[in-house]
């Protein structure tokens, strides 16, 4: 259905509902509308928002067979939708070793080891460690090659800009300390030119080229796994920074009616011809699961020393970072995706890399002529003030992920230093500037959670405790802000404003009721809140127990 047509059939069926019974009706509580009208009570029918008002006005709508919530002060607010995930992969790290909260090599180890028992004839994968936990050294694949003799070993970092291969991983991938740098990744060398284990962006592909594929069946059991876990969340839609293969997942889910939210799919935007392709003979899907988007690389990570930045790093001042891909290449693939009309993503964290990927994004709206693009930088995290006052003039999307914030906030001065701390995720500022600012998780380098998002944003208060007052305070919004950050301003981002993020008539009933009024509380406690109900398109896909 097209933007204009779908707008269309919205009007009709707010008109055609008025005067029939509701299927649910929501009262008694604190309805965050997203449009700055206020509510108490929300009516749902036929899987679209029927009626926002008063208690007194929603009720005269229900019938003998409409479903009562009573609300008891909690808050109703629109789908909470993460504007960024990798979430097969996610599916699959719930099931895997759990090293995120290993905080000394000693865990790091018995964790590999004991995972390593219990799966004796599996790669052991995903992790998501975070060596800034015990202090910054990098984990060895001496470490765990004793305890992991015969089972290959590659857990990433947090970030999924490196990770460790054991010995035996580095055997089966035939990568020894004879094999180069390939170009936009780093293999780490000790002092004496061997092999620490640890590859860095790009060098990741020489392991993960020969790590056996999952089968269909392992897919639909990690995206049941990511599923259950979401919308118990109150997640409503993802954006998925995915590949094809994910993308075949969620439509034999969607086929079979097992696809509780909704889904926006990306693929690697080196095969933007096979997706226009792809989109001239199948269209771009529906409102349940819909792809036409790529997603690239410009740069690193700041914990991997790998984010593009003009200056050296404060903490390795030998590297100013890396460009994963050639850019000469990269500019190539974001116009002619652009041209071709698909929806181009883009991951850029160091300042140098934003203000390139600004210039490219120009260029490709200069050609184009059209102006509704609605480009997006992934992660966005450390910017040039020139290039925050760019991004709302020129309709660029920041992409940001505030929980970040938080967890880099305890080391990231190390590596940059504190002048460009100052326009570190820069929430505040890029909203002052007008920008449509959307937030999400980048689960799994961060929990899916967007309380947790939420309370990072309005705080900025990181893991450590470090901060009490907020890390870089400057930078903090408000409550309402970053839900719109989480409701609206994503539906935008992903061309789904029409359908979706506000609560207004005619809008898909997708909503979460909260075990509190987070516009009300302690912002320090909003990580605290619980998640009672999810509703996707007028369906409960998730009741607290």
């Amino acid at each position: 259905m097209s933007r204009s047509r779908r707008g269309v059939v919205v009007t009709m069926v707010a008109l055609t509902g008025c005067g029939q019974p509701a299927d649910v009706v929501f009262t008694g509580g604190a309805v965050w509308t997203g449009t700055g009208a206020t509510a108490s009570a929300v009516a749902v029918r036929d899987g679209r928002i029927q009626a926002v008002g008063t208690d007194g006005e929603i009720e005269r709508l229900a019938g003998p067979a409409t479903e009562r919530v009573a609300l008891a002060g909690r808050l109703v607010v629109p789908g909470l939708m993460d504007n960024h995930t990798h979430f097969i992969a996610g599916g699959f790290e719930l099931a895997g070793v759990q090293l995120r909260d290993a905080a000394t090599p000693a865990a790091f180890v018995r964790r590999i080891a004991e995972f390593a028992r219990q799966h004796p004839d599996e790669w052991i994968l995903g992790g998501t460690w975070d060596h800034e936990l015990w202090g910054g050294e990098l984990p060895r694949r001496e470490w765990i090659d004793s305890v992991t003799p015969q089972t290959p070993v590659f857990v990433s970092r947090l970030d999924g800009h490196m990770a460790l291969a054991n010995s035996r991983a580095l055997e089966l991938a035939a990568v020894t300390a004879q094999t180069p740098d390939p170009p936009g990744g780093t293999i780490v060398r000790a002092a004496d030119g061997q092999l620490t284990g640890i590859l860095k962006d790009a060098a990741q592909l020489l392991v993960f080229r020969v790590v056996p594929e999952p089968s269909p069946t392992d897919l639909d059991r990690a995206l049941d796994a990511a599923l259950r876990h979401a919308v118990a969340r109150g997640v409503t839609h993802v954006t998925d920074m995915g590949s094809w293969e994910g993308l075949e997942t969620y439509q034999r889910a969607a086929a079979a009616g097992r696809l509780p939210l909704r889904v926006y799919a990306a693929v690697p935007i080196a095969t933007w011809e096979r997706l226009a392709t792809y989109v001239a003979r199948h269209g771009r899907g529906d409102d349940r699961l819909r792809w036409g988007a790529v997603k690239g690389f410009v740069d690193g990570s700041l914990g991997s020393t790998t984010a593009w930045f003009y200056q050296p790093y404060a903490d390795a001042p030998a590297t100013t970072g890396l460009m994963v891909e050639d850019t000469a290449t990269l500019r190539r693939q974001i116009l002619a995706a652009d041209s071709a009309g698909l929806h181009v993503m883009v991951h850029a964290i160091g300042d140098r890399a934003n203000d390139w990927l600004l210039d490219v994004f120009a260029a490709a709206r200069a050609a184009s002529g059209r102006t509704d693009q609605r480009f997006r930088i992934e992660h966005a995290q450390h910017l040039t003030r020139a290039a925050i006052a760019r991004f709302g003039p020129e309709g660029v999307i920041p992409s940001m992920q505030p929980y970040h914030a938080i967890d880099d906030g305890r080391w990231a001065e190390k590596r940059i230093g504190p002048e460009r701390l100052e326009t570190t995720y820069a929430f505040r500022d890029l909203l002052d500037h007008g920008v449509r600012l959307t937030f999400g998780s980048d689960w799994t380098v961060a929990p899916l959670d967007p309380l947790y998002g939420i309370y990072a944003a309005v705080t900025r208060r990181t893991l450590d405790g470090a901060n009490p007052d907020g890390w870089v305070p400057s930078q903090k919004i408000t409550v309402e802000e970053a839900l719109a950050a989480y409701t609206h301003h994503s539906a935008y981002a992903d061309y789904l404003d029409d359908v979706l993020g506000t609560l207004e008539p005619g809008k898909y009933a997708d909503l979460v009721v909260l075990g509190e009024n987070i516009l009300a509380i302690d912002p320090e406690r909003i990580d605290q809140v619980p998640v009672v109900l999810t509703m996707v398109h007028g369906e409960v896909v998730y009741r607290r127990p």
